[in-house]
């Protein structure tokens, strides 16, 4: 990398790179990274280009640093400005934030989806004589090959950038698994707006069954209200009796960030050992 690239840049002076799938939580890791900068500074350089209009910089890679930074009251960032155009920065993009840990399903979805077409426009213009499915197989196969994932599983990922947000959100929650969530992809958008309302109002989440039987009368337009509404509502097999609390009732007893799975282990060990404390006193 040339040295000219290295620049010291002011925080006001750069904006989220377009259509990022990444988002920058606000939570107490963030804190802790706010204080690191402000102790030691940035020690790697974040990545940027220069924006189309010559306003400023886009950040391609480093978004919580910058984020962190100002959190850490400091104005300027160190930085590589690298003349990428639209489909390269895409690539470097997703190549950089794909390798941080907790990356929610709807990101990993999206950013697969954002490189696998980057990478096909890139394919299209250096091999004008490959076809359309051929180059879509080649390029899925090398998303999949630089993460070290199988075509099928980025393939399936991609398919959940096809729901609604409120349910694909319900994936990022854990309250759908990423096999029923992916046959839920293929219903129609008002469908899927039908499904979600029969979810809240039922308190119910569809099984993988439930889900590929929801797409089957889809394709085969058979599914309206009424029909997702008696799937919603059938009893499922060996199903038991639940106890369901609104997360948003136990948030103030958790760190940010929490997800209901870790405040469903935290409840289960304090519960755990009120009765090991009640047993000891009865022992007595």
């Amino acid at each position: 990398m040339k040295k000219q690239d290295f620049k010291v840049l002011k925080t006001k002076d750069l904006y989220p790179f377009p259509d990022n799938p990444f988002h920058v939580a606000e939570d107490e890791t963030l804190s802790e990274l706010a204080e690191s900068i402000k102790e030691f500074g940035i020690v790697t350089p974040i990545i940027t280009r220069p924006k189309e209009d010559g306003d400023g910089y886009e950040v391609i890679a480093g978004q919580r640093r910058v984020r962190a930074s100002e959190l850490a009251g400091i104005n300027t960032v160190p930085a590589f400005v690298l003349p990428l155009d639209r489909d390269r920065a895409i690539i470097t993009l997703v190549d950089s934030n794909l390798q941080r840990e907790n990356i929610l399903p709807s990101e990993r979805a999206f950013a697969y989806k954002m490189k696998s077409e980057a990478m096909k426009r890139q394919g299209f213009r250096t091999d004008l004589t490959s076809s359309q499915v051929v180059t879509k197989l080649r390029t899925d196969d090398k998303v999949a090959q630089g993460f070290g994932v199988g075509r099928m599983t980025v393939q399936r990922f991609i398919r959940l950038t096809e729901l609604i947000p409120p349910i694909l959100q319900m994936v990022d929650e854990g309250k759908i698994a990423l096999t029923p969530a992916v046959e839920l992809s293929f219903l129609k958008k008002d469908e899927q707006e039908n499904l979600f309302a029969t979810m809240e109002s039922e308190e119910a989440t569809p099984s993988l069954s439930q889900a590929q039987r929801m797409k089957s009368l889809s394709q085969s337009g058979r599914l309206d209200m009424d029909t997702i509404f008696a799937i919603m509502t059938e009893e499922k097999g060996n199903q038991k009796e639940t106890l369901k609390i609104n997360t948003s009732k136990l948030k103030k007893y958790f760190p940010k960030n929490t997800t209901p799975k870790q405040m469903e282990e935290t409840i289960i060990k304090l519960l755990e050992r009120e009765l090991q404390r009640k047993r000891g006193r009865d022992s007595r």
